[in-house]
């Protein structure tokens, strides 16, 4: 999803406020009638919800309240994000983890039952096709959420790959759910309002852990993660418990988690210094380049055996010829495709993510940059509008992250 969400919910604002309404919304809405929607999408008008086209789906941007307020409202109280245009799948069978392992860049082998982790699935030149949050459920059962806008993509890919590794004898099958929906609870009050719904004792889920559960009488799969910064839990729950799961969060916060949109769900990322595929990912940036050589297991580093090893081993020898670097700035927020310039105005790389951040108050933003630049403190000019302005590397996350792990 090329572009800042945050931008597109600014310019919403802004315009909806100043036009004509109806007029604007049929701006803004004229794709409607081809766009799918989750379960919720009656719920979140009901609650406001002002809805844009996002990788084919009808999604809110934001609801009655600012970008700005729903964000620090997250890392303050806590933030309930529908997520059901993601595509979660399972991948079942005694070689499911070696299959996976042709495919992703994790030591599958090596987690845990109950656990997971960040991925990249790459090509053959080590390129990203996408991330996804992978969780090992069993030897012979692996869950995954990937990306809306890859979908598509992501699962010809590995449908291909699944033909050829079982013609070969591999017993590997997969069921995507499209029965269930997804929700993401975020923020400080993650954890004790879930604990209301459930009998599961949550203090001893840690963050990247994975349990199948009853949460408000509907049994549901919960991953201790999220793409905020912030403490919280995913949770794959079946559709036609979807809304009833929504009310009881909001119900047990007392008004404290709010509803929140793809908006705030951007700025919130961006200053936990996350990826957004399709802005800071693309399929010629290899997961070296992206910063996410943390997600390369051991063993796989050594053994190699996915899809552009090669290219991604030999990086890791001599290292990449650029890096994903974090910004903070002066002047208007960069953007996606902001020139990055040395100070005597040699390009060195460009923006990918930019906004103002609502918690720092401040510009934040990354890119990519030449080897040699990325270091912290490196000073830079970033183009806006043709108009170039000071900024410095400046180490990500912008904001510390909390997530929940054993003291």
């Amino acid at each position: 999803m090329r572009g800042s969400l945050w931008h597109l919910g600014q310019s919403i604002t802004r315009r909806v406020a100043q036009a004509d309404k109806k007029a604007a919304a049929r701006r803004f809405f004229a794709s409607e009638a081809d766009l799918k929607k989750t379960v919720l999408y009656d719920f979140h008008v009901a609650h406001g919800g002002k809805m844009v086209p996002f990788a084919g789906w009808s999604m809110p941007i934001q609801y009655k309240d600012s970008i700005m307020d729903s964000t620090v409202n997250c890392r303050q109280n806590g933030s309930l994000f529908d997520v059901s245009h993601m595509c979660g799948l399972s991948l079942k069978g005694k070689d499911c983890v070696p299959f996976l392992e042709k495919l992703v860049i994790a030591d599958v082998a090596g987690l845990a039952p109950g656990t997971g982790t960040l991925t990249v699935f790459t090509n053959e030149k080590g390129g990203a096709i996408d991330d996804s949050v992978i969780t090992k459920v069993k030897d012979d059962h692996i869950y995954l959420v990937v990306n809306a806008g890859c979908r598509d993509k992501d699962l010809a890919h590995i449908e291909e790959h699944m033909k050829a590794f079982k013609s070969k004898g591999g017993d590997v099958s997969w069921h995507i759910h499209d029965e269930r929906s997804l929700l993401a609870l975020q923020g400080p009050l993650a954890a004790p309002v879930l604990q209301h719904l459930t009998k599961e004792d949550l203090s001893k889920l840690y963050f990247g852990e994975f349990r199948i559960m009853y949460i408000n009488g509907a049994l549901c799969f919960l991953t201790r993660t999220g793409y905020t910064g912030e403490d919280g839990f995913e949770i794959s729950v079946p559709s036609e418990n979807a809304v009833d799961l929504a009310k009881a969060i909001l119900e047990k916060s007392e008004g404290k988690v709010r509803l929140t949109g793809l908006g705030a769900r951007d700025s919130l990322r961006l200053e936990a210094g996350l990826c957004l595929y399709g802005n800071d990912m693309e399929q010629h940036i290899t997961p070296v380049e992206a910063g996410l050589t943390w997600a390369i297991g051991k063993r796989r580093r050594a053994e190699g055996g996915f899809l552009g090893a090669e290219v991604i081993l030999k990086q890791l020898e001599e290292g990449p010829s650029i890096r994903r670097v974090g910004f903070t700035s002066n002047g208007p927020p960069p953007r996606s495709h902001s020139e990055i310039q040395d100070e005597k105005g040699n390009n060195i790389g460009e923006i990918t993510s930019g906004g103002f951040s609502p918690c720092l108050k401040k510009n934040i933003a990354m890119g990519y940059v030449k080897s040699g630049l990325h270091k912290a403190g490196t000073k830079a000019k970033i183009l806006v509008r043709g108009k170039a302005y000071d900024g410095v590397v400046t180490k990500m996350p912008f904001v510390p992250t909390k997530y929940y792990k054993p003291s």
